[in-house]
């Protein structure tokens, strides 16, 4: 018998869902105005447009792929991502560290409409398009993903790869 942890729960529920928030259905995903709030995470953090310097495409499909899968960047650099979903249905993008994408896949699969609009993550609609910036301020390698209930699972994943400010990238 498998023993659920209620407060558990109830506790990442919270931490995930900040006090502006969407849902996976609402229309369009806008993003919420005002300012985004920087949270240093392990894989980085919130970026400034002005800052990037470099944009980086990346394409999303109903065979659950992500193109390109892998992304190599500098330490210290703020990259515009803008995401193009070329699919019939809702796809996201959200990088985070593998155990944090599969925490939260699992909460997405028990709870499909959970609502949630972090500065790491983009929902996109079919046949649209849209962005974040992120500065990838510590070294190492992180992970994004599609974490719609059954994309994450059907290997709608892939890469980013960090080098440390003085080694140079692959």
């Amino acid at each position: 018998m498998v023993r659920i942890d209620r407060r558990r729960i109830a506790a990442l529920l919270l931490a995930a869902l900040p006090a502006a928030v969407l849902a996976h259905g609402d229309a369009g995903h806008a993003r919420h105005a005002g300012p985004v709030v920087k949270e240093q995470k392990p894989w980085g953090i919130a970026g400034e447009r002005a800052a990037a310097r470099r944009r980086i495409e990346v394409g999303m499909s109903d065979d659950m792929r992500f193109t390109p899968a892998r992304i190599e960047v500098r330490q210290g650099e703020t990259v515009r991502f803008v995401f193009r979903n070329r699919g019939q249905t809702l796809h996201e993008f959200v990088l985070g560290t593998k155990a944090v994408l599969e925490e939260h896949a699992a909460l997405m699969m028990k709870f499909p409409d959970m609502e949630h609009d972090e500065p790491y993550m983009a929902h996109v609609a079919p046949g649209t398009s849209g962005e974040i910036v992120w500065t990838f301020n510590r070294a190492g390698e992180f992970d994004f993903a599609c974490l719609i209930p059954g994309h994450y699972q059907a290997g709608m994943v892939g890469q980013v790869v960090v080098t440390p400010a003085t080694q140079r990238s692959r």
